[in-house]
């Protein structure tokens, strides 16, 4: 059930171009190109889960925004069914039941909002990774001396690094330290919590190596992440950017015009927050009694703000990459909310039930938004009916049509450069703009959010036949535009 509710609420949301070279790629590899050979990924290639989890998809549904949907769907159903086994952790019956409502509840706020929708259910952005953080976190809850416990540890952070590098920064180090704290805590080290130290930090040299290896063997590049340090002085000023990206993560945010449902909305996301906070405080307070899972979901919410803040990403990016602080404020919360054994007759059908109302109303708020009709789907069908299958665009109106058209019409995205128009080197492969191979002939001009009809006739010259299609242009052309594109190094 509840994946349907998060299929219903994704369908809110329109598939970007981001989710449709996501698709793209998952589809070159359904199709033998495991490695994605000749790709450029963006500098989270999600390849080690959302990409397999997507092929998988496509190999049952084909190549559609409603397989994007569905993928995104059961990855955020993912990352709940993570969250939802570390809240419940050494709890039982109602209480364990409580936990869970909450749990979800907390996971469940943001998507009353169309902003949440985004950041969460629209495309494999980050989101997913936390499945790397809390599988791996409760891995050394639930089996820290088991035999299999380091190698499958070593396994799940090599496997996460390789796809986003927010496990190198956040996970990995979130271990070691918790684990290196338990070690000096316990003046013993022959434990079990040296070894998982140990574990984690060697799994960064391992992911290195095996990287170095698949591009060896013709791997997919990946444009590098934005790791540089902002100047001290500007730390305050992202911390309070900060402030605001978790209040938007939680749905905490009024979003237009202060109606009554955004307004309530609103409040639900305060009281997610408020109690993700509790939850967070109160085992800083009894830090030494805190189980393994609560120091490292912590630690991880700790590193990941203290990365962000002091990193470039603050004044460049968005909440996105800090979303793994909303799943592990969600455990937090349902431990926090919720006590391991909830004692008395009357109490524990009230937990229950006031939990399972937490979490039911926003999925059911949020599941009544109407699907959203991307302007791909127009712009797709009326050049599939013109015999038109070989193009370029602005990157917000390229893949997009392509994954509509279900890789009949090929759009391949460009830029702006100096005084001349580029291919776009990400969530591409630069084969795409060669001339000897491709014959593109057509544009799509988007003045608002797009190429210019301007700069295209700059670059290529008047067209014979300009059409208006859902407030783009789509310029004909006679000659291979391609052969018109400037050359560009890759990143």
């Amino acid at each position: 059930m509840l994946f349907a509710f998060f299929l219903r609420i994704s369908l809110s949301s329109p598939v970007n171009s981001d989710g449709a070279n996501n698709a793209l790629q998952a589809w070159d590899m359904l199709h033998g190109n495991l490695l994605l050979h000749g790709w450029v990924t963006g500098d989270a290639s999600v390849y080690t889960f959302e990409l397999p989890l997507l092929a998988i998809t496509e190999s049952l549904f084909g190549l559609t925004s409603t397989t994007c949907h569905i993928a995104s769907a059961l990855t955020y159903l993912t990352v709940a069914a993570c969250c939802v086994a570390l809240a419940r952790t050494n709890s039982r019956g109602a209480a364990a039941a409580a936990r869970c409502g909450v749990a979800v509840a907390v996971l469940a706020g943001p998507l009353v909002t169309g902003q949440g929708v985004a950041i969460l259910l629209q495309k494999p952005d980050h989101i997913g990774t936390s499945a790397f953080l809390l599988g791996s976190f409760l891995l050394i809850e639930r089996a820290p001396g088991w035999r299999f416990t380091p190698p499958l540890l070593l396994v799940i952070l090599c496997a996460g690094q390789i796809g986003d590098a927010t496990v190198l920064y956040v996970a990995v180090p979130a271990v070691v330290l918790v684990c290196a704290y338990r070690v000096l805590a316990a003046r013993k080290i022959r434990t079990v919590d040296a070894m998982i130290a140990i574990t984690a930090a060697v799994s960064v040299p391992l992911a290195m190596l095996a990287r170095q290896m698949m591009v060896r063997l013709g791997a997919f590049a990946v444009v590098p992440p934005k790791t540089a340090i902002s100047s001290p002085g500007q730390w305050a000023h992202n911390a309070l950017l900060t402030l605001h990206y978790i209040r938007t993560l939680f749905g905490a945010t009024v979003v237009g015009p202060d109606t009554m449902p955004r307004v309530a909305a609103a409040a639900l996301g305060w009281a997610c927050l408020l109690a993700a906070a509790f939850g967070f405080a109160k085992v800083v307070w009894t830090w030494r009694a805190a189980s393994r899972a609560e120091q490292l979901v912590c630690a991880a919410i700790v590193l990941n703000l203290a990365v962000f803040i002091v990193s470039v990403m603050a004044t460049t990016t968005d909440q996105r990459e800090i979303a793994a602080v909303l799943p592990c404020g969600a455990v937090l919360a349902a431990r926090a909310c919720v006590p391991g054994r909830i004692v008395g007759a009357r109490r524990a059908p009230v937990a229950l039930a006031a939990a399972a109302l937490a979490a039911v109303l926003p999925l059911a708020a949020a599941a009544t938004q109407p699907p959203a009709t991307s302007p791909a789907v127009t712009l797709a069908a009326w050049l599939k009916a013109h015999r038109l299958t070989y193009g370029i665009a602005g990157y917000w109106d390229a893949s997009a049509v392509t994954l509509e058209s279900g890789d009949r019409v090929q759009v391949r995205a460009i830029t702006s450069g100096k005084n001349h128009l580029v291919p776009y080197y990400w969530e591409t492969k630069p084969g795409w703009y060669a001339a000897s191979r491709h014959r593109a002939t057509f544009v799509i001009a988007d003045d608002s959010d797009g190429i210019p009809v301007a700069d295209a006739e700059q670059s290529f010259g008047r067209p014979a036949a300009i059409y208006r299609v859902a407030d783009c242009h789509i310029m004909v052309y006679r000659r291979n535009v391609l052969s018109r594109l400037r050359a560009r190094g890759l990143p």
